[in-house]
């Protein structure tokens, strides 16, 4: 406590610097592969990205076998045309839990992550785009004394 100021010039002299946005930096294996999970309802992907021709493999089928549905394949594309990276990554994951519509919402959250591990500089687009946040929305449980989790039974008088 011996430095004790005279004027107020020296005591911008203490002001600290800002603190700098956290950095994120490259995170990939030994076989240049980048590794996330991702989660929807109950379904959990685990998913590894690394550069390639832009083919898919879900639990070691093609990405058109395994999510017929158009609109799921669509899903799943979603954060790499939004990082404009389409065709340029080779997906292979691995889903378990749930169903189709939850196991591709998982695989598009995995793949979102993983892309940010990969290139970090992709985190502001994917986030914007809301593919970095977990949808957290489950089905709500049964409750006792009735049909379903809000749903009652049938009430009469008499």
């Amino acid at each position: 406590m011996s430095d004790t100021m005279q004027s107020l010039d020296q005591l911008s002299s203490l002001k600290t610097a800002a603190p700098e946005a956290p950095k994120y930096v490259k995170k990939v294996d030994k076989f240049n592969r980048a590794y996330a999970t991702g989660k929807r309802k109950d379904a959990v992907a685990r998913v590894w990205i690394k550069p390639g021709a832009g083919k898919i493999v879900v639990n070691t089928r093609e990405v058109e076998v395994y999510f017929a549905r158009p609109v799921l394949r669509m899903l799943i594309q979603q954060p790499l045309v939004a990082a404009a990276r389409a065709g340029q990554y080779d997906v292979i994951c691995t889903v378990a839990g749930g169903g189709l519509s939850g196991q591709a919402g998982a695989v598009r959250h995995g793949i979102s992550k993983a892309l940010t591990c990969f290139e970090p500089d992709l985190r502001g687009v994917l986030k914007k785009g809301g593919f970095l946040t977990r949808d957290s929305r489950t089905v709500e449980r049964k409750k006792y004394g009735r049909a379903k989790a809000r749903k009652s039974f049938q009430f009469s008088k008499r």
